[in-house]
């Protein structure tokens, strides 16, 4: 009944032209990748036409339909049927939106941030058949994008839901929740180091005294301060209980430094994870010339800076390793302190960390702001106890994770199926 044709041969298409930000207020709409427009004082079409969002982030595959005299953003395609294409751009406009998560999973390309170019676009590939069906086709369309939404919107909240489920099982180990039941048959014994967190934070400060480390907290003083209502807890920072350092990046036009054998991590790869590789790797000159720290396993390392949602996310390194200026690392050197407890302390305070950069279009954390965060510790027996239960619950979540996204894979698969048969006239 019908075929599948590239983009390209039914449609001729070109990109936009105007910034938003050079957008002038006036009578004419200006399209943008968004769902809400804005107008313009002037107009460089005057016809019928499909607007799609082919490098905006949120709204990337989104798509238009528009009949008039209209501007369009420049991270927009603007799609007029090929001479001698009878096309209802109505139906088409359902087929991209329809189609959307398929286009951009096909076509877009990079790494922060995805785009699509005009080669990858115009090669895929869309159902063509004749006008007569395309028009009684419409509500048919209309049906399953009906059923599509609202799979994708049941599975968006599941997954929402089960995002919540992970912070607050991050918060309440931090705050002393989730174990409170373990304190009540583990009574702190004031003195020991096992249970009772100021020993910890003692020995810390006699460490790195007799070892003549310099650090910010010998300088500035120790933050210890028993917390009444947690039992062995106490109030301190991460300047208290951490080596803070931040990492470097070696020149990138000097071989050199480059593709050695000391793993070198960039602030993309700090994604709430555990780090056993790097996609780079530097030598020990790149490292000497740039001071890219060696940090080693164990460290926590916290994005300052980045693309999205990079910035406050954390890992913590299952290998010795630099990095590049853009993360802070925090060395736990004296084996008082559990890093992988440090760890979920920083995954539960995401938001707030996000929250302490400061800066224009690009807000940055930095290695002092860092030091200065207060943390609720516990004593090393807790901590233990605490990694072991937010471990076995965050696996949970991850499997939970997994399904949904099987599902909606699968979902998805049937749509695209379904609609294939449809077009098909089975």
């Amino acid at each position: 009944m019908g075929e599948w044709l590239p983009i390209n041969q039914l449609f001729d298409f070109e990109k936009g032209t105007l910034q938003s930000s050079k957008c002038t207020p006036g009578q004419y709409t200006f399209i943008t990748a968004a769902e809400e427009w804005k107008t313009h004082a002037a107009y460089t079409h005057d016809c019928e036409a499909l607007i799609f969002a082919m490098a905006a982030s949120g709204s990337l595959g989104r798509t238009h339909h528009f009949k008039g005299k209209f501007t369009s953003s420049d991270l927009c395609f603007i799609l007029i049927p090929k001479r001698g294409k009878e096309l209802d751009l109505k139906f088409y406009y359902r087929v991209f939106n329809f189609l959307r998560e398929d286009i951009v999973k096909r076509t877009a390309t990079g790494t922060s941030k995805l785009a699509i170019n005009q080669t990858n676009f115009g090669n895929y590939q869309l159902p063509f058949f004749n006008i007569n069906h395309q028009l009684a086709f419409t509500g048919k369309l209309d049906n399953i994008s009906e059923i599509k939404n609202s799979l994708v919107n049941g599975f968006l909240s599941q997954s929402e839901n089960l995002s919540l489920l992970r912070q607050t099982i991050l918060q309440d180990a931090i705050k002393g929740k989730l174990t409170a039941d373990w304190r009540k048959k583990h009574p702190a014994c004031k003195g020991n180091q096992d249970t009772d967190a100021v020993v910890l934070l003692t020995k810390i400060r006699v460490h790195w005294e007799s070892f003549q480390v310099r650090s910010r907290a010998i300088k500035n003083g120790f933050l210890i301060e028993p917390l009444n209502e947690l039992n062995g807890w106490v109030k301190t920072n991460i300047d208290s209980i951490g080596i803070v350092k931040v990492g470097g990046t070696p020149g990138r036009n000097n071989f050199a430094y480059w593709n050695g054998k000391i793993p070198w991590v960039s602030s993309g790869e700090v994604a709430n994870c555990e780090i056993f590789d790097t996609k780079e790797h530097i030598t020990i000159l790149g490292s000497s010339e740039s001071a890219a720290k060696i940090f080693p396993a164990g460290s926590v390392l916290v994005a300052m800076i980045g693309q999205g949602k990079t910035r406050g996310q954390a890992a913590i390194l299952r290998i010795d390793a630099s990095t590049n200026q853009n993360v802070c690392g925090i060395i736990i050197d004296h084996g008082l302190i559990e890093p992988m407890f440090l760890y979920y302390y920083f995954l539960s305070r995401y938001e707030e960390s996000r929250s302490y950069a400061s800066g224009g279009n690009q807000p940055a954390l930095n290695g002092e702001k860092i030091g200065k965060f207060v943390i609720n510790l516990p004593p090393i027996n807790e901590q233990n106890e605490i990694i072991k239960r937010v471990g076995k619950l965050l696996a949970m979540v991850d499997e939970l994770e997994k399904q949904v996204a099987e599902r909606k894979g699968q979902a998805q698969m049937l749509m695209q199926a379904v609609l294939r048969e449809a077009f098909e006239g089975k």
